[in-house]
């Protein structure tokens, strides 16, 4: 039996890439790739030769059953993305879950992934945080941003520079002009850099400067509100209830 192991690759300084992420690809039977041009640089830089295989977003559906019998019958299947870690808004999901389904050991390498090092470079709250990937391209965008106006947990989101604008609009008029936002662009390489303030001067400085480059946006989680939500005017029925007919009539 075979097994999958899952191999982060640099997001663009190559000099990020593991010792053992290295050992993993020299010693791999097979090398599935979300892009084998961009793989082939990667593996020629270090000097490795590997059999390289397509597996990306457009074939994964029609190739997943050939993929498994593929793994199962070799010793080590490596997967590897264009940038970072695979099955984060990369192909891999549906392969690790077909994998466990058949009872082929999946194995994941820590290595680089972009929204860790853009929440931790942003200075907001990383306690707690919820990755949303990308938004709908079209249907759907809205109402997903409807639902993090009480977010009480930074939100993380990738987004290509084409859409960040209309992005970073859209929250505007949602969540609020005021709420604090990070836009990090290019981590890892030459041009990174952070933009951060209210969502209306991030929309003003974008409309002005085209975004380039891989992009994560971050929008601060809303300020804390927690007295004005335990107020007697915020309460419900049931809540006064339950204090008495002395502190009802009080409230």
């Amino acid at each position: 039996m075979g097994r999958l192991i899952l191999v982060p690759t640099p997001l663009g300084n190559l000099g990020d890439i593991t010792l053992r992420a290295l050992e993993q690809l020299k010693s791999a039977d097979i090398v599935l790739a979300e892009d084998t041009r961009t793989s082939q640089k990667l593996l020629s830089h270090y000097g490795i030769q590997a059999k390289l295989r397509s597996f990306h977003l457009h074939n994964e559906h029609k190739v997943l059953e050939e993929t498994v019998r593929l793994i199962a019958t070799h010793n080590e299947v490596v997967l590897v993305s264009d940038a970072g870690t695979p099955g984060i808004s990369d192909p891999g999901f549906l392969l690790v879950r077909a994998c466990h389904e058949a009872g082929i050991p999946v194995e994941c390498l820590p290595g680089p992934v972009a929204l860790i090092p853009a929440l931790v470079k942003s200075g907001f709250p990383s306690d707690r945080f919820v990755f949303e990937g990308f938004l709908p391209h079209k249907k759907g965008r809205q109402s997903r941003i409807q639902t993090l106006i009480h977010e009480r947990r930074t939100v993380i989101f990738y987004e290509s520079p084409h859409r960040l604008l209309k992005t970073l609009q859209q929250c505007a008029e949602i969540l609020g002009k005021e709420r604090k936002a990070a836009v990090v662009r290019e981590i890892s390489k030459l041009h990174e850099e952070l933009h951060s303030g209210s969502l209306d001067e991030l929309v003003r400085y974008f409309t002005q400067t085209a975004p380039r480059g891989e992009i994560v946006l971050l929008i601060h989680p809303v300020e804390d509100v927690s007295d004005m939500e335990n107020s007697d005017d915020q309460l419900d029925a049931a809540e006064l209830f339950l204090r008495g007919p002395a502190k009802r009539k009080k409230a």
